[in-house]
C-alpha cells in the first residue's frame, strides 16, 4: 500500500524520519484528563478490554466526552460491553452529568458516578490499575497488572494542519487481569490478558478520518500493538501509522514505517461494509506479523444505534455511512533482534471503525 505523507501533517515522532529513535517513557500525566470538558468538538476517553479464559471478552469505556456521531455525542458516559463465548453481546452505554465527572490533570484518576478507575505506579514501571463500572446489566470490577510498560508514538500527538490534533497513549500494552465481573444476576470471578489506551481529539472523527484499522498481538516473548488511520482529502489522504514492538516487559520498536497490506475483502451485510480478512504489518528485517481472521465476533452498522430520523438525515444527508467490526484472527510472528530470528503463532483481537466502503462489494 503506497503511503500518502502530508508534510503538513505533523506528527510527533523523536526521529529520524517516522519512528523513535529515543522512545519517550510514559508519564502519570499522559493518562490523565487533557481536555475541557464541555467544550465544542473536544473529546476524550480511557478504553480498557479483557479476553478472559472462559470465552468471555469485555471492553470498559471511560467517557470525558462521547466522541461517535450521534445525538450522545460530548455527553460525559461510561459504557460497558461483554460478549459472551455463544456470541451473545449486551452493550450499554450510561451518561452522566458534568457534576458526577471527576478527572485529575496530573494522573490516571477518574469517576464517573459511582464508576472509577485508578493507578498505582511502582518502581519497576508497571502500574497496577484497577477499575469499576456498573449498570442494572452488568458489573466490571477489575485490576490490571502491567506486563509491558507504557509507550505512546513519539509524544503520542498528530497535528493536522490547522484542522486539529488527534493523541494515543498505551498505558499498557499488556496486562494480566484479575476480578470479578455480574452478568445479571450471575457473579464471577475471572483472570486472562487486558490492554489499555487513551485517546483525546479537538476534531469530529468523520471530519478528517476515512477510516481506522488497530489491533495487538500477543505471543509467548512478544507483543505488537498497530494502529492504521487512513484520512480524507482535506490532508491530502495522509496515513496514520503507529506500531509497538516488545520484548517481555520491554518496548523495542516504536515507529511508523512500516508496510501494511490488506487482501480478501468480504462484505458484511450486518454492517454494510466490507473488510479484509488478511492484514500484514512488516517493518522489512525487523518485526512482521500476519493476521488471517478466524471469526467475526462484531459486524455493525453504528446508524442502527441512532434514532430512526437522525440516522435517516445521517446517511442521505450528511452521506455518513460508519460500520464497526470486531474480529478474531490466528496469527503468525517474525521478530528479528540481535541478530536472532524468532517465529511465534497464537490468536489475537483487532477492529476496524470506517466511514467508507473498503474494498469491493460483491
Amino acid at each position: 500500500m503506497t503511503d500518502y505523507v502530508n508534510p503538513d501533517v505533523k506528527e510527533g515522532w523523536t526521529g529520524p524520519g517516522r519512528r523513535d529513535g529515543t522512545i519517550l517513557p510514559m508519564k502519570p500525566e499522559d493518562d490523565a484528563l487533557h481536555i475541557d470538558v464541555g467544550a465544542k468538538n473536544q473529546f476524550e476517553w480511557w478504553y480498557f478490554d479483557a479476553h478472559l479464559e472462559g470465552g468471555y471478552t469485555l471492553v470498559a469505556f471511560f467517557y470525558a466526552a462521547y466522541p461517535n456521531p450521534g445525538l450522545d455525542q460530548g455527553k460525559i458516559a461510561v459504557e460497558l460491553t461483554l460478549l459472551r463465548p455463544d456470541g451473545r453481546k449486551t452493550q450499554k452505554v450510561v451518561k452522566y452529568k458534568k457534576p458526577d465527572f471527576y478527572a485529575s490533570t496530573e494522573k490516571p484518576d477518574v469517576k464517573i458516578g459511582e464508576n472509577y478507575m485508578k493507578a498505582e505506579f511502582t518502581d519497576d514501571g508497571l502500574p497496577v490499575y484497577e477499575i469499576f463500572l456498573e449498570d442494572e446489566d452488568l458489573m466490571f470490577h477489575l485490576t490490571y497488572k502491567a506486563q509491558v510498560k507504557g509507550w505512546k508514538p513519539g509524544t503520542g500527538y498528530s497535528h493536522f494542519a490547522n484542522l486539529g490534533h488527534f493523541a494515543w497513549v498505551v498505558p499498557f500494552p499488556r496486562a494480566s487481569v484479575t476480578g470479578t465481573i455480574r452478568d445479571g444476576d450471575k457473579e464471577m470471578s475471572v483472570t486472562g490478558v487486558g490492554y489499555h489506551d487513551h485517546n483525546w481529539l479537538n476534531f469530529s472523527f468523520q471530519s478528517i478520518i476515512e477510516y481506522w484499522m488497530w489491533g495487538r498481538v500477543y505471543s509467548e516473548n512478544f507483543t505488537c500493538s498497530y494502529a492504521f488511520i487512513q484520512c480524507n482529502d482535506k490532508v491530502d489522504r495522509h496515513a496514520v501509522k503507529v506500531l509497538m514492538g516488545a520484548k517481555g516487559s520491554e518496548v523495542f520498536l516504536s515507529s511508523g514505517e512500516y508496510e501494511f497490506t490488506q487482501d480478501d475483502f468480504e462484505y458484511s451485510e450486518a454492517a454494510g461494509h466490507s473488510f479484509p480478512r488478511t492484514i500484514s504489518v512488516k517493518v522489512p528485517g525487523e518485526l512482521e506479523f500476519k493476521l488471517d481472521v478466524a471469526k467475526v465476533l462484531e459486524a455493525e452498522n453504528m446508524l442502527d444505534n441512532f434514532p430512526r430520523l437522525l440516522a435517516l438525515a445521517a446517511k442521505y444527508i450528511l452521506r455518513m455511512k460508519p460500520g464497526y467490526f470486531r474480529l478474531n484472527s490466528d496469527f503468525t510472528l517474525k521478530v528479528t533482534k540481535d541478530g536472532v530470528t524468532s517465529e511465534e503463532k497464537g490468536n489475537t483481537l483487532h477492529e476496524i471503525v470506517t466511514f467508507k466502503q473498503l474494498g469491493a462489494k460483491e
